[in-house]
């Protein structure tokens, strides 16, 4: 897990919020003990505190497009990565081996409506900064978590964790999971969608135990992606013992 502390829609100047907000992101730090990074101009500030998985030599965050113009504070794991790097070949310079890299490059090519595209768990916030925009996302089943806040000058915040925003927002709610939000109409709006969320588009499906195993295999080898050793918690439970056997 990393962690992301966000402000956008200043209402008081960076300077004065710049150092506040990293304290904000020190509430947090024990969810990414292996860098912390900044980056902030007069309109935005975003901080991260960096768990290092996938490419811990070159996917220090906040990550900056080629051009610099678009700015990334992401925590999460994207799985289907590779394959994305592929259809975007040729389209986007990609700068680093990091996952989270292809949300820069899925949005500079394709606008907000990329999201459906990312195999992953995942929570991040976009910074445009030539258009002073921004766009954060939650996943789809909410794994990884995510809070949204106002100040009393009406500052918005994204955080990870509900902590970072506690003695600063007057207002807190939780990012809704399968939701994005876009400044640029500033509503938040689901993006993730599926006919078998309701009763009766499945309630005459049969069950392939193959099929099913298959599916776990397929997910269990899918998230084992990682540059740095992983083990497994084993609890004794039928969850994670079957992972375990997987």
């Amino acid at each position: 897990m990393c962690g992301i502390v966000c402000a956008y829609e200043l209402k008081q100047s960076a300077e004065v919020l710049r150092p506040q907000l990293l304290e904000m992101s020190k509430k947090i730090r024990h969810r990414g003990p292996d860098w912390n990074g900044v980056y902030s101009d007069e309109k935005a500030i975003l901080a991260h505190e960096r768990l290092s998985i996938v490419d811990p030599a070159s996917g220090k965050q906040p990550l900056l497009s080629p051009d610099g113009k678009l700015i990334l504070a992401a925590n999460g794991e994207i799985y289907n990565h590779q394959e994305l790097r592929k259809q975007l070949k040729g389209q986007y310079d990609f700068k680093t081996q990091s996952d989270c890299e292809v949300i820069l490059a899925l949005y500079q090519e394709e606008g907000p409506g990329f999201v459906d595209k990312l195999n992953g768990i995942f929570a991040f916030s976009l910074y445009d900064a030539e258009k002073d925009e921004y766009f954060v996302a939650r996943d789809h089943m909410g794994v990884i978590p995510l809070y949204m806040g106002w100040d009393e000058h009406g500052t918005f915040y994204v955080a990870s964790e509900l902590k970072a925003l506690e003695g600063t927002c007057t207002k807190i709610e939780l990012f809704p999971p399968g939701h994005y939000l876009h400044s640029s109409d500033g509503e938040l709006k689901r993006w993730y969608s599926r006919d078998w969320m309701e009763y009766d588009a499945v309630k005459e499906n049969e069950t392939s135990i193959e099929k099913l195993r298959e599916a776990l295999e397929a997910a269990v080898h899918r998230q084992l992606m990682s540059d740095v050793p992983y083990g497994v918690l084993l609890s004794g439970g039928l969850d994670s013992s079957i992972t375990s056997a997987v």
